[in-house]
Formats: structure tokens, C-alpha cells, sequence
């Protein structure tokens, strides 16, 4: 008989949300554990809106009406304070409360000091879990830590489990439904082929986790493949290993087992080094095969003194090798960086966008250095009093919370606006058509700014449309011209288009596409109030209320759902059908809607007024 016979298990969401659905939590840590200990224990369960603001009510609801006697809370540190709110929701209500994941297992003794915590289970958890449960808290069970009498108890570190394929398969079907699908069948999933990692990064908390890398086997990996795959819906499957291709053997392995069982109806996306992409080049097309449509590269910097102090074994070559066979092999490459690292100046940084593009890449994440604790950069800036902030609802990678030799918090925030400004594909302005497609694709991206920089909860509305038209203005400053051709080439444009974006002040910035032999150019102006309007004009005041006025969840809806309509055509019109049923997504419809129709209002009264005045 188990000690705690009712569990409940929560993932506590990170506070902010990132405008990208691959981020959305499937909860498969928890899922772990339940599959842990899903045979000697009464009920298992996780609440309804694990992954936004409703957790919360309904962890109250479900403490209420269901018995519980341990609540397991998994938490990352941008989750912390979501997680410090739930323990404190279970000890009203008189249960026990254990913590693990990354931010507890690296400062236990913080976390400890809250009395809402009991006990914490440090590093990998699934042996751990399973005897706390049998048996209850002891000095028996390795991994556990726990305050007594003014004092940390630790009963040391568990060791690792190096037989990886003995851990269990996560109990997916245990998640309650998420956007309408059951917890065993979600449009975008995870799984995890490997843990640990080779390499030891100074800003990643892997190595306080998971320390050295152990990969599954072929057969085990490919029989939980089977139990995800859909041949009739294509699923966004990420494979979610600090490095994917470690072993080039096993990945191979992975590939024939799914061809030769025919599970291919997937797009899969993986993060791996760009050293072991080109290890890997004889099995890229196999990999294609199976649905491996993205790889993320942690390039880092295109500078290689910062790479050597950041302990990434990268070479840049191997980085550019990289990016041409995935291109070859029809694989698309998503670049990350990291800026504000100690000793890079401004210049610097504003080499970052070019730098990317130079190596073709067409799509790239610009993160913030942020200093998890766990890590060595962590140890290094606090030490050096560079963090300046402890708020952990900061931590998601979008939002500076340190300080550098030349760049201060506030800087940050504008060189990682000023980076996706300049990077922007604005090639794909240049292949529309008309000024409408022009106009739908820059809101487009506008919107993703905005958003990205909403993540930053310390910024109002005014402070985000005022750094990003900083950001434009000072990427007109390097004198851009963006040039694009194509084979056949693009119908010849009979008129220039052009699309404004309007500060507050009343300036703007033109941003002026015209024909140019057999392609097309663009060039940008910034102009005063009183310079006439030739095409639609862009309020970024307008855009940032609409996308403030649109909650998180509710965008993630849209998104979430836009993924299975992408992968799946042939769901288009089931899926369009329960998108306008959805009376929240239907409004923010109409508001964004009612954005384009104002922008387009804007041009046509402005070149009436400019009749009115020509007339008079």
C-alpha cells in the first residue's frame, strides 16, 4: 500500500507567455511521474487549464470536490511565483506539498524557506517520486531535501538512471483536454529521445539536472513514437533533446524503425549543434523522410571570443555548413541568439541581425542573456552584482534582467527590439502583389513584435510602440535596401507601394517598394507629420492596443490552431468552423480586422485631404 494514495500533479506555467505555440507546455515532466507511480497508488490527476491563468480556479475546484493527499508542483523558473501560488492554494487547503524540477533542484534552500513548500525532490525525479509516494518523506529516500528545526535536511544525490528505456512512457493520456483535444491526442507534443548533454554551456541548467547524456534506444523511442502517431492528422511533434544528434547511429536507427512502420505523418522540429548537423549529413535526407521540417541551432554569437567565455564548442564554419545542408535536404534552419553577454558593446550587438543573414538563415530567435540559477552565468553576474532583478515572472528569455559593461537593462530591451526590426524578412513584402498583401503581411509581423515584446511585463503599451520605432529608425540609420528577385520573374509593378508606420508624435517611417530591372527594391524615409500619405498608414499606438486588448491565451488559441490547419489542409474547413465558434477568437478577429480597415481609412482620407487642398 502506498503512503500517499491521491496524487494531484501540476506543471506550474510560466508567468508570461511566448507568442510561439511550439512553447505551449504538454506537461510531459508530470507526466513522467504519474506514469512513475500509476500502479500502486488510487487516483492521479491534473487539473483543467494547466497551461494559463484558469489553473488556478481549477486546482481550487478540484481540491474541493476530489480527495488529494500530495501535490507534486513542477516548476521552471519563469513558472516559480505561478508555483509558489499554487502551493500556497494546496496548504489552505491542508495537503502536502512536494517541488522539484529545474528551480527547485538549484536553490533548494531558497525554495525551502517558504511555508508552503514541504519538501523538495532534487534532480531527475521519477525514482525519487515513486518511493516518496510508497513510503512517504524519509532519510531513507535519496533526492529529498526538507527543513527541520531551522535547518536543511538533504539526503543526498540520487543517482542517475542510466538505463534510460527502464522509464516509464509519460501517462500522456492523464492531461485533460487542451483546445478541445484529449490529453493523448494533442496537434502539437513532445518527447524526449535522450536526457542529459555532452557539453556544459555556461547559461544552460541542463548539466544541474540531468548532468552526462544517455540516449533510449531505437525500439524504445520509435514504440512511443507509434503511440503518438496519427495517420489521419499530421502533428507538430517536437523532439525536445538538449542535442538530438548525438549519436548519428541511433538517430538512423530512429529513421529507418519509423520508415520501415510508417509513422511519417509528422512535422518534427529538434534543437542540436551545428557540428552534429554536419556529422550527420549522410542521414539529413532520412530524416526529411520521417517529417524533420526545422532544426534549431544554437549559434549563439557571431563572435568567437564570446563563444569561448560562454564554454559553446562552436565553430562558425561548421554553423554556415550546417545551414547549407539543411537547406539542401529541404529542412528549414531557425538560428538562436543570445545577446547581452558581459563585455559586448552596442555596435556589437547591432551586428547580430547581419550576421544571421549572411548565413541564410530565414528564421532566427534574438534572446536575452538570462542568468538561470543553476547555471554558471548565473554564479558569475550575481557575484558580480550584474542581475538586476529577482523577479522570476522575468525569466523567459525575452525580458533583460542583468546589466553589462556597456549595456544597461534598458538597452537591452532596444537592441533585442532593434535585432528582429533588422532582421525581418522583409523579402516577403517584396513578393506580394498588391499593396493589400504588402500591408497584411507587415501587420503581420508587426503584431509578433509587439507581442514578443509584451512578454516583458515590466513595459507599458506607450514604452513598446516608442522602442519600436526606435528600432526602425535606427535600422534606416545603416542605410538598408533590400533587394529580391525571383525565377520567373515577379509580374512588373505598375506603381510603387508603400506602407507607413506612424509614432505617436505624428512621424513616420515610409517604407517604399518599387520595380528594379527584373526584381524588386525596397528603401526606407523617415518623414514628419506635414509629408504627404501615398499609401496605407500603420498607428503603431492602434496595433499595440489591439494587441494588448488580446490576452495570451487566447492567442495561443489562434496560433495552436493554425498549426493542425497548416499541417492538416484537408481539416481546414472542421477547423475554420470551430475557430468562429470560439466567441473570443471571433473578436479578436474583428478587432484586427477593424486594424487593417483604419489603415486603409488613414490613406484614403489623406490623399482627399490632399485633393481638398490641390481644389482650393
Amino acid at each position: 500500500m502506498a503512503f500517499y494514495k491521491n496524487i494531484c500533479l501540476i506543471e506550474a506555467p510560466q508567468v508570461v507567455v511566448t507568442p510561439f505555440p511550439r512553447f505551449i507546455t504538454d506537461c510531459i515532466g508530470i507526466c513522467y511521474l504519474a506514469a512513475a507511480v500509476e500502479d500502486i497508488v488510487d487516483s492521479l490527476v491534473i487539473p483543467e487549464n494547466y497551461y494559463n491563468d484558469g489553473l488556478f480556479d481549477s486546482f481550487r475546484s478540484l481540491l474541493k470536490k476530489q480527495p488529494i493527499d500530495l501535490v507534486a508542483i513542477s516548476s521552471m523558473t519563469g513558472g516559480f511565483n505561478n508555483a509558489v501560488g499554487l502551493a500556497r492554494i494546496a496548504k489552505e487547503h491542508g495537503k502536502y506539498v512536494v517541488m522539484g524540477g529545474f528551480h527547485p533542484t538549484s536553490l533548494p534552500e531558497e525554495v525551502l524557506k517558504l511555508d508552503c513548500v514541504d519538501l523538495i525532490a532534487i534532480g531527475e525525479g521519477e525514482a525519487t517520486f515513486r518511493e516518496l509516494v510508497q513510503n512517504g518523506p524519509s532519510r531513507d529516500i535519496k533526492g529529498l531535501a526538507w527543513r527541520e528545526n531551522g535547518e536543511v535536511v538533504y539526503t543526498g544525490m540520487r543517482e542517475l538512471i542510466m538505463d534510460v528505456d527502464s522509464i516509464r512512457y509519460p501517462l500522456r493520456a492523464l492531461r485533460p483536454e487542451r483546445f478541445g483535444e484529449k490529453g493523448d491526442d494533442y496537434t502539437i507534443d513532445t518527447i524526449y529521445t535522450s536526457r542529459g548533454c555532452p557539453w556544459s554551456c555556461s547559461f544552460c541548467a541542463n548539466d544541474k539536472m540531468h548532468k552526462q547524456w544517455r540516449g533510449r534506444s531505437a525500439e524504445n523511442v520509435v514504440d512511443e513514437i507509434a503511440k503518438l502517431h496519427d495517420p489521419k492528422k499530421k502533428k507538430l511533434l517536437k523532439i525536445w533533446d538538449a542535442n538530438f544528434l548525438t549519436n548519428i547511429k541511433r538517430a538512423e536507427a530512429i529513421c529507418d524503425l519509423m520508415i520501415d512502420r510508417g509513422l511519417t505523418n509528422f512535422r518534427i522540429m529538434t534543437e542540436t549543434r551545428a557540428k552534429d548537423v554536419v556529422r550527420a549529413e549522410r542521414i539529413l535526407g532520412k530524416l526529411n523522410s520521417v517529417g524533420l521540417k526545422k532544426v534549431g541551432l544554437g549559434i549563439e554569437s557571431p563572435n568567437p571570443q564570446t563563444l569561448e567565455l560562454m564554454n559553446k564548442k562552436n565553430s562558425l564554419d561548421d554553423v554556415s555548413k550546417a545551414i547549407g545542408l539543411l537547406t539542401n535536404n529541404h529542412i528549414g534552419a531557425e538560428g538562436y541568439f543570445i545577446i547581452g553577454h558581459h563585455s559586448e558593446t552596442e555596435q556589437d550587438t547591432m551586428t547580430y541581425p547581419e550576421f544571421a543573414k549572411s548565413l541564410g538563415l530565414r528564421q532566427a530567435l534574438f534572446m536575452a542573456m538570462t542568468p538561470y540559477p543553476g547555471t554558471k552565468i548565473f554564479e558569475e553576474y550575481r557575484s558580480e552584482g550584474n542581475i538586476t532583478s529577482s523577479d522570476w515572472d522575468l525569466y523567459n528569455n525575452f525580458t533583460p534582467v542583468i546589466k553589462t559593461a556597456h549595456l544597461d537593462t534598458a538597452a537591452l530591451v532596444r537592441m533585442l527590439a532593434y535585432c528582429n526590426v533588422a532582421f525581418c524578412n522583409y523579402r516577403s513584402l517584396l513578393k506580394r502583389d498588391s499593396e493589400r498583401g504588402v500591408l497584411i503581411v507587415f501587420l503581420r509581423d508587426l503584431f509578433q513584435l509587439v507581442f514578443l515584446l509584451r512578454v516583458n511585463k515590466d513595459l507599458d503599451r506607450q514604452e513598446v510602440g516608442q522602442i519600436i520605432f526606435d528600432a526602425f529608425v535606427r535600422y534606416l540609420g545603416t542605410n538598408p535596401r533590400i533587394e529580391y528577385r525571383d525565377s520567373p520573374p515577379l509580374p512588373v509593378m505598375k506603381q510603387p507601394y508603400v506602407v507607413s508606420v506612424e509614432h505617436s508624435s505624428g512621424q513616420r517611417v515610409d517604407f517604399i517598394i518599387r520595380q528594379q530591372g527584373d526584381g524588386r527594391a525596397m528603401t526606407m524615409k523617415k518623414v514628419s507629420a506635414s509629408d504627404p500619405v501615398t499609401g496605407p498608414v500603420i498607428s503603431l499606438d492602434e496595433v499595440v492596443n489591439a494587441a494588448w486588448s488580446i490576452s495570451m491565451d487566447i492567442l495561443m488559441r489562434i496560433l495552436y490552431r493554425n498549426e493542425l490547419m497548416r499541417n492538416n489542409p484537408g481539416l481546414t474547413v472542421r477547423q475554420l468552423i470551430a475557430l468562429f465558434t470560439d466567441s473570443d477568437v471571433r473578436k479578436a478577429g474583428v478587432k484586427l480586422a477593424g486594424l487593417y480597415r483604419n489603415c486603409v481609412r488613414k490613406k484614403s482620407r489623406a490623399r482627399t485631404n490632399r485633393l481638398q487642398t490641390q481644389t482650393a
